[in-house]
């Protein structure tokens, strides 16, 4: 099975997750093959959930046969029709051999993206088409039937992509591409405690999604997206966009927050808008004390443990997606058996002492308990006048609250909660996000003090393995600096 450069393997067989060969797990997809067909994969954890992939890399991926040397591959043009955006993460091929067309999925992100209609409720959505692509090598092929019937199936893929929207579909709800439009433009962003002026927002995903809030791209379900990604010098050209009004949404690595330029877009048949330039102006009030993480919408940037030995995927061992290997959520009350983690500012690392998520500790007697771990640091000085700010942004969320406190751990009232919030199960399905939660978070100087501070960041809601939440990013801003 392959999907990417990096992520391929030869597969079990499905005999291998039948009760006499395989051991369930904490949950019905995730199988430890113990007796299996093929004595090399006895050990080893199978879960389709170990296979899922980003909308934005999910263009290939499929089966190979090295005798006879044949190839079956999904190829996806266009993510279009898909709801989430690009990072949102959908299921791909797994044991079977199965290969997976997902046209929608609540995955990673719960009930916040299942379709809801009203009563009596017009709605059409065309999904697809879907291109099923086999290749073969003849006998007299030399080198390895894996590595060139994947590189022919990529090569394919990008063929493709530049005939999307593909020209046989005869119905009017599918557009050919002189009745769609396009949009073009430079996104730049300007926040005054990184430079002076503009900079181009380099790295960013610029999308046309339904009209909504700021940020609504990531819930919406039931129309059409069309994201790109700006160059180095933050220009974006989006084009084959179907007729419609849209908002246009964007987000920037290294930078917290979500974008929505005012004003809605009408697309209209062969119509080209352009839309100069951009400015996104991310949450900010004051200059940045410390911070913890990279705003990047996911957890990996943070320590993620080795996997039980008794429970790997060998595709993952020392690999770049550690994070998929099962089991991970069990390492915290391993490696914080009796005490929560505590990160000195100044003195860890958020790579090797933050743990990547918040979660559940199991007890002796089998039931689970919150946690509430602690970020010390030190303020030389303390303007009790002035309000600070925390923000915190949470990469993914499965029925936990956020309880914030700010030097009195025992303080019946929290000065944030953020009530019981996510159904993303992203920890259970070895995922690193799942939807994005910005909080944005004042504190008043009088709380805090001149010396050694603590803000204890509570997770409370503990009845399963599974449930937690995993940082994105937390920063602490101080007052603004007027003479800046």
């Amino acid at each position: 099975m392959a999907m990417a450069d990096n992520r391929q393997r030869f597969m079990p067989l499905p005999d291998d997750r039948e009760p006499e060969r395989g051991q369930v797990l904490a949950y019905p997809e995730a199988v430890k093959l113990v007796n299996p067909v093929e004595p090399g994969f006895k050990g080893e954890v199978d879960d389709k959930y170990e296979y899922s992939c980003e909308n934005k890399d999910n263009r290939v991926h499929g089966w190979i046969s090295s005798d006879p040397a044949i190839g079956f591959w999904q190829i996806t043009p266009s993510d279009e029709f898909r709801s989430g955006g690009p990072l949102k993460q959908y299921l791909t091929s797994h044991v079977g051999p199965t290969t997976l067309a997902i046209f929608h999925s609540t995955h990673y992100s719960g009930e916040d993206l299942i379709l809801k209609f009203g009563e009596n409720e017009p709605w059409k959505k065309v999904y697809g088409p879907i291109f099923m692509y086999l290749n073969s090598l003849s006998d007299q092929n030399e080198g390895d039937p894996v590595i060139q019937l994947w590189k022919d199936a990529k090569k394919q893929m990008k063929v493709e992509v530049q005939s999307w929207p593909y020209d046989f579909p005869q119905a009017e709800d599918f557009p050919s591409s002189d009745q769609r439009g396009s949009i073009s433009g430079r996104l730049l962003l300007y926040d005054r405690y990184v430079s002076n002026e503009p900079i181009c927002a380099n790295g960013a995903f610029v999308g046309l999604a339904p009209p909504g809030d700021v940020g609504s791209w990531q819930r919406e379900t039931k129309g059409y997206q069309f994201w790109s990604k700006v160059d180095e010098n933050g220009y974006f050209n989006t084009n084959d966009i179907r007729v419609g009004n849209y908002n246009i949404y964007a987000w920037v690595p290294g930078f917290i927050g979500d974008y929505r330029h005012d004003g809605a877009v009408t697309i209209t048949p062969g119509s080209h808008i352009e839309l100069g330039e951009l400015v996104y102006k991310p949450p900010r009030n004051g200059p940045t004390l410390w911070e913890i993480g990279i705003p990047d919408r996911s957890a990996a940037e943070f320590y993620v443990p080795d996997p039980n030995p008794e429970y790997i995927n060998k595709l993952y061992v020392n690999h770049h997606d550690k994070f998929r290997q099962y089991g991970l959520w069990e390492r915290y009350s391993e490696l914080y058996p009796d005490k929560d983690l505590i990160y000195s500012i100044g003195v860890d690392d958020y790579r090797k002492d933050w743990f990547f998520a918040q979660v559940t500790r199991k007890k002796d007697d089998n039931t689970y308990e919150g946690s509430t771990w602690q970020i010390k640091f030190y303020l030389d000085n303390v303007d009790g006048t002035q309000t600070y700010t925390l923000r915190i942004a949470l990469a993914t969320a499965h029925m936990s609250e956020l309880q914030v406190r700010i030097n009195e751990p025992e303080a019946k009232i929290p000065i944030f909660t953020s009530g019981v919030i996510g159904k993303d199960n992203t920890i259970a399905r070895h995922g690193i996000h799942g939807l994005y939660w910005l909080y944005n978070i004042d504190i008043p100087g009088s709380q805090l003090v001149a010396g050694n501070n603590t803000i204890f960041l509570t997770r409370t809601n503990s009845t399963s393995p599974f449930q937690g939440i995993m940082y994105d990013y937390i920063r602490l801003e101080g007052p603004p600096d007027l003479t800046y």
